[in-house]
Formats: structure tokens, sequence, C-alpha cells
């Protein structure tokens, strides 16, 4: 039986842009934690370190799509450069402004500047389109890109907060900067793989690629699966810490994001004759029961066994999400398509944490785990009433209000 893994990475370069790509998207995870740990340090308020951390991520949110639209409209080796040493200079001055005591406003500001940072997930997940458009390895292609996903977020966090508390505040975000310069810098100079611009299709108005259907709702849709495993990981750091186990919390997490890793590799491996609408229907159904279990762990080893369980579908929902974007969206909008997928799992993480640290204050820690359920059914919704629009016709024609729908 061949390997499918060995087949995509037989293709010349893709090993190249890949290990680049893996090492340019580590700030992913590990700057918003970073930025944390840091500020949290030098300033010695939690508070401030939040809010700029919050800063960062939501403005990256919104920021981040504008700069793939532009990068399907020029290329990606003209847009991903600048956009880099404007994040690159911004995240620098951040981290001097932490170190000598700067004003408060010095950090909002460099936060501002620093959400230049481009969406390497829908850099590489466009080289991967551009070499198996139409066949399927794509699939498979898919499947690693989120199991690297999954790796980045286990080392890259872990790695931010250890480096920041083993050897000095800045020491996170410092590798977290230098990790996005010569990542992103490595992964431009390989020009041989990078996707062609491709035309407007005729009679087509150049438009954000947010107003077709298909893709306002797969957004959605992970906007609420964002927000089940955001709830879920809050919980786990509050639950454990109520059992008396606080330094449980990070192996639980890492359980959580290993279920994820292995399902996804295993999908990518399978050549499954299942509609991808339908495959992100039975995904996102799995994640919503499988968040049920837990409700009723009591003690560590339980809630370590429940995480893992509820973390098994995360990877197939973001392999299927992503390739029926590919699918549903004109190759001239394909970048920025991916990425407002990427930026709804990035809202949905905020809108999750945030609604979980209340749901938590006000009653009770194990609580918190039931916006993880609903957060999974609000999915199942989304998916099930976008199946006609999910299963086909022609992108172009599903274009304005979230309520149309293609037949």
């Amino acid at each position: 039986m061949s390997n499918p893994y060995r087949e995509i990475f037989s293709v010349p370069g893709t090993k190249g842009f890949s290990v680049a790509g893996f090492f340019a998207r580590l700030p992913i995870a590990m700057a918003p934690i970073g930025i944390v740990a840091m500020l949290s340090q030098t300033r010695g308020e939690y508070w401030i370190a939040g809010a700029v951390s919050a800063t960062f991520a939501l403005t990256n949110a919104l920021i981040a799509p504008q700069i793939s639209r532009l990068i399907d409209r020029f290329g990606q080796s003209r847009v991903i450069g600048p956009a880099t040493i404007v994040a690159v200079i911004a995240f620098a001055f951040l981290i001097l402004s932490a170190h000598r005591n700067w004003p408060a406003w010095t950090l909002f500001a460099s936060a501002l500047l620093a959400a230049a940072m481009p969406s390497m997930p829908a850099m590489l997940r466009a080289r991967w389109t551009e070499i198996f458009r139409g066949s399927p390895a794509l699939n498979t292609a898919f499947a690693f890109e989120s199991a690297a996903d999954e790796l980045v977020y286990i080392a890259g966090a872990s790695l931010s907060v250890g480096l920041a508390v083993s050897l000095f505040p800045e020491a996170g975000m410092l590798v977290s900067t230098l990790s996005l310069a010569f990542g992103t810098l490595a992964f431009t100079l390989q020009r041989s793989t990078e996707p062609a611009v491709r035309p407007v299709e005729a009679g087509t108005p150049r438009r954000s690629a947010i107003r077709l259907v298909p893709v306002q709702i797969i957004t959605l849709a992970l906007v609420f699966v964002g927000s089940t495993f955001a709830t879920a990981e809050v919980t786990t750091v509050a639950f454990t810490r109520e059992l008396g186990e606080p330094g449980a919390a990070s192996l639980v997490i890492g359980v959580y994001a290993i279920g994820s890793f292995i399902v996804g590799l295993v999908l990518g491996a399978l050549k499954l004759r299942t509609p991808l609408q339908k495959q992100l229907l039975i995904a996102v159904s799995v994640l919503a029961l499988t968040a049920l279990p837990l409700l009723l762990a009591g003690t560590v080893p339980l809630l370590a066994l429940a995480v893992f369980i509820s973390g098994v579908a995360i990877s197939p929902t973001f392999i299927t999400a992503f390739g029926l974007i590919e699918r549903r969206v004109p190759e001239s909008m394909l970048t920025e398509g991916i990425t407002w997928v990427t930026t709804g799992i990035g809202i949905g993480m905020a809108m999750g944490a945030f609604l979980a640290g209340w749901v938590v204050d006000n009653f009770g820690a194990q609580n918190g785990f039931w916006l993880s359920v609903a957060a999974g059914v609000a999915s199942v919704i989304t998916v099930a009433w976008g199946q006609k629009t999910l299963a086909g016709g022609d992108p172009e024609t599903a274009v304005g209000a979230l309520p149309q729908a293609a037949e």
C-alpha cells in the first residue's frame, strides 16, 4: 500500500515550502500567549497583558483577509514580504516597549501594526492547491496542514511560555519574531511553487470572498467550532485548579490537540467517497456529541480521557472545511477565502475564551463545558442548514446575504 504523504512530498519544492511555512506560522501560537507572558512579568498586570494580546489577535483577524485579497491580486511574493516587514518591526518595537517600560499606548500601537502578519496557513494551502487542484492528493495535503497546525499549537504556546519563564520575559516573543522573519523569508524565496495570479472571471466584479454564501456558511460554522475548543481549554484550566491539580491543565490540553493530530493524519491517508459537505456535517456532529462527556468528568484522568475524545473531530472538520473552500470559491479568490475561514476560527476562540471565563466566574468551573456543547450544536445547525449551498453550483451565483441558498 502506497504512502499518500510520501507521494505529496515527492513533488519538487513541497518539502522546502512546508518546512519554511512551519516556522513562519509559529507566531500564530507563540505571539498571543507570548505577549501575555511577557507583559504580565514586565508590567505585573494581567489586564493590560490580556488587552494588548486581544488587540493583536482581533486586529489580525480583520486585517489578514484584506492582505490575502491583495495576495490573490498581486501574488504571494509581492505582498507577503512588505506585510511581514511591518509586522516584524512592530513586534520588535513591542518587545522594546515592554523591556524599557515605555507608556502603555506604545504597546497597543505596536500590537495594531503587528497585526499586518499574513495568514501563513492560507499561503501554504494555496500552494498545495496550485499543485494538486482536482486531485485526491489535495485532501492528503490539507490533512497534513491541519495536523501541522495542531503541532504548531502544541509546541508554539508551550515554547513561548517556557522561554519567557525560564530565560527572560521577552524571550518567547523574541523567538516568535525571529521565526516569523526568517521563516517567511525562506518561504517567499521559493518561487517555483508560488501560485499563479488568477485573473478575475469574465463579467465578475472584483469583490471580497466573504460575499460568497459558501464562505459565509463555512466561516460562521468555524466560529462556533473555534468557540468549542476555546471554551474547553479555558474551562479545563479552571476545572483542574478547582480539583486541586492546576499543573495538570497543560497536560490535559496537550492531549486535546494530540487526539486531533492523530485523527487528522489518519483521515488524510484515506480515500473517502462521501461528498465533502456531508463529511463536514458528520465531523461537526461528532464534535458536538463528543463534547458531552466533558460534563461528566469528575477527576483529572477522566477529564483527560473526555478531552481526548472531544478533540478527535477537530482536524476532520478543518480538512473538509478547507476542501469545500477550494471547490466552492473561484480561483481568483482562493487565498482570501481560506483566510476568512481561519479568521472565523480565531474569532470563535476569542469569543469562546471570554464567555467561558464569564461562565466559570459566575456558575462554577465545570459549567463552562456547557458552552462547548452549545457551540458544537450551533455548528451542526449551521452546516446542516447550508447543505444545499455547499453541495455545489457556481459559487459566483451564491453572492449576497447569508440566507440565500444555491440550488
